[in-house]
């Protein structure tokens, strides 16, 4: 049988649940889908589903190979339409949640996308959690951290780093830290967010990397509430670059243990597999990765 045809009937039967509402989708009998399923296993010489008389349901092979199959076949699809689709003029609402603390970084390209393409609108919100793209109807997520949905593609736009930084008060009050080490008993205000949890890493200029628990008074999914709580001297912080770029170059806050650099992270687009990427989604992402280059020095300060 047609490797495409298995994989899609394949990934059609996850997608909806079941053998029957895949064959709705597919515009094919029940008995094809699953004889297109048959095949694929019988190929690969692996079940790929459990087939009860109520349900069926992905294996452990199964499930690693649907998420590579839907990725597969997505990007097929974007193959397919991209030739026409670059000539398309984005038109339209374009839907986007951002993480709060990156709308003042992409603020300039949503002006700058209005402004180029008239026939657009777009509808930006925010929030910290993380939002189901499909049921909420978004066409576009930024992260600054991976997604653990696996089901989504991520299109990475740039790469940048936190800094480490408190106000001349605290180290007025508290002394300047001089050891990575000397973390562990100061106040350190933590995003919610940030990937390794309570162990801040960071990659020394010789190259080897360390890293230090942390504890803090102040956990918050919001990196515009612990630039607050920093410039009010309440403790040392790891900030995005451009959040508080303004507040260094005033000397409101300052920059500490410059000879370690916070580790490298991605700041990442994501929308669904299930949608090919349209031209509004294209024209944003491909002005997002400009404009992140550009500001290169601002969301990573050590470049």
């Amino acid at each position: 049988m047609d490797r495409f045809a298995s994989l899609t009937a394949f990934v059609g039967v996850v997608d909806t649940g079941g053998f029957s509402a895949a064959a709705r989708r597919l515009n094919m009998s029940t008995t094809m889908v699953s004889n297109h399923v048959q095949a694929l296993e019988d190929r690969l010489g692996v079940r790929l589903l459990n087939r009860t008389t109520r349900k069926v349901s992905l294996t452990e092979i199964g499930k690693t190979y649907y998420e590579r199959s839907a990725q597969i076949l997505a990007e097929l699809e974007q193959a397919d339409d991209i030739a026409g689709a670059l000539q398309a003029t984005p038109r339209g609402t374009l839907r986007v949640h951002s993480a709060t603390h990156m709308v003042p970084f992409i603020a300039p390209v949503v002006t700058r996308l209005l402004s180029a393409h008239p026939d657009l609108k777009v509808e930006l919100m925010m929030g910290e959690t993380s939002v189901d793209l499909i049921d909420e109807g978004f066409d576009v997520a930024l992260r600054m951290t991976t997604p653990s949905d696996s089901s989504l593609i991520v299109r990475n736009l740039a790469t940048w780093r936190h800094v480490l930084c408190c106000s001349l008060g605290y180290t007025e009050t508290h002394g300047r830290v001089q050891e990575l080490a000397e973390l562990s008993d100061r106040n350190c205000v933590r995003h919610v967010n940030y990937p390794f949890g309570d162990e801040w890493r960071f990659v020394h200029r010789d190259g080897h990397k360390a890293s230090v628990r942390i504890a803090g008074n102040l956990v918050s999914n919001s990196g515009e509430a612990l630039r607050r709580a920093a410039l009010d001297g309440v403790g040392i912080v790891l900030a995005a670059g451009f959040l508080v770029s303004d507040d260094l170059e005033a000397g409101r806050l300052v920059r500490l243990l410059p000879h370690y650099r916070p580790v490298e992270l991605s700041m990442i687009a994501v929308y669904p597999h299930r949608h090919h990427v349209s031209a509004k989604v294209r024209v944003f992402i491909d002005m997002l990765v400009q404009h992140s280059a550009e500001q290169q020095k601002l969301i990573d300060p050590y470049a």
